[in-house]
């Protein structure tokens, strides 16, 4: 297997600097957008021969250095005994939310094999595909962004009833917690079972929080999770957006590599996370819809701000967008290959 990946998340020496992209099996890919055309995305997920298909694609067309295995962070939660769907343009809905202490109780405790049964498969498959080639990353929502998707019954702008819930019932939302955080950690070691090489936890919510809640309300619960996946000794990335001001409590979350967003200078998030953390990141993807000059600059420039010290992975600070041209997508994955093996 190409190791390169797997050494950097450990700080070890690479011959160039790894790349791989959130989202990079998506909507920005003409096959993608085809087979979304005749299979809706519950039907993707849930089938592990087109969630393994979609992780394909993008290795078709560009030299990464990891496959992720394709997935959501929603679905998971059907464990629990929470309805998921996903409404056409509307993105994801839970139609019964969590809002009381007693809806919390009720929630079930999964076993580790029965959280997203069809997700552990997928990745059975996909490792043998991917196998003596590329390492493979499994993931999970972190504990604060499944609770707030829990409470708020889908997307939000300002998280109202989750900080309401927060505050007005700490004891019911430190037991949602307790239970998100065990479920996480069981569903990524059942993940590294199944066969990837590395996890990532999404905390996209998080950067909604004050550091002051964010340490009270959210970081020991991601930490939990951390702590669970590190017995099975692969890497963990952890992934916060909006949270250039909390490096010091996003470090104690434990994590071996730290994914930054596109908000935060490189070069000062690594010197406040210290030695022996990687960093992946942390390209706007704005910029990936950028004339090809400029794309080219502003990757340089995120190089140049890692420098030569071990531990960067190249990665985009959030999401491939769907209107990337896949051009530039190839022009990206080449320019940070020949530019980090140049230096």
């Amino acid at each position: 297997m190409r190791d390169r990946f797997l050494r950097a998340c450990r700080c070890q020496p690479v011959d160039c600097t790894p790349v791989w992209l959130m989202r990079q099996a998506g909507r920005y890919l003409p096959e993608y957008r085809r087979l979304r055309e005749r299979h809706s995305m519950m039907e993707v997920i849930k089938t592990p021969e087109l969630a393994v298909e979609i992780t394909l694609l993008p290795l078709q067309r560009f030299d990464l250095d990891a496959a992720i295995i394709f997935a959501d962070i929603l679905p998971p939660l059907e464990s629990l005994g929470v309805e998921v769907q996903f409404a056409k343009g509307n993105g994801p809905v839970l139609p019964h939310p969590i809002r009381t202490k007693q809806d919390v109780e009720s929630l079930r405790s999964p076993e580790p094999g029965g959280i997203a049964a069809y997700t552990l498969e997928a990745i059975r498959l996909a490792s043998h595909e991917v196998a003596m080639k590329l390492p493979l990353i499994g993931f999970s929502g972190a504990p604060f962004t499944l609770a707030s998707y829990l409470i708020e019954g889908g997307a939000t702008r300002d998280f109202s009833l989750t900080k309401r819930f927060m505050y007005q019932e700490p004891a019911a939302w430190h037991a949602l917690m307790r239970k998100l955080s065990h479920m996480v950690g069981s569903y990524l070691l059942a993940q590294v079972d199944a066969g990837v090489n590395a996890v990532q936890l999404f905390d996209s919510w998080v950067g909604a929080l004050s550091p002051d809640d964010y340490r009270e309300f959210a970081l020991p619960y991601s930490r939990m999770a951390v702590e669970a996946v590190h017995s099975a000794g692969v890497p963990v990335i952890h992934f916060a957006t909006g949270t250039g001001g909390m490096g010091d409590a996003i470090r104690e979350v434990g994590a071996d590599v730290v994914g930054l967003d596109w908000r935060v200078d490189l070069r000062a998030a690594w010197r406040c996370l210290g030695d022996g953390v990687a960093v992946q990141g942390n390209l706007d993807p704005q910029v990936m819809l950028a004339p090809l000059p400029l794309l080219k600059k502003r990757a340089a420039a995120v190089l140049e701000g890692a420098g030569s010290r071990p531990g960067h992975i190249f990665n985009l600070g959030h999401g491939v967008l769907p209107e990337t041209p896949v051009e530039h997508v190839l022009e990206l994955v080449e320019l940070v290959h020949e530019l980090s093996r140049a230096t």
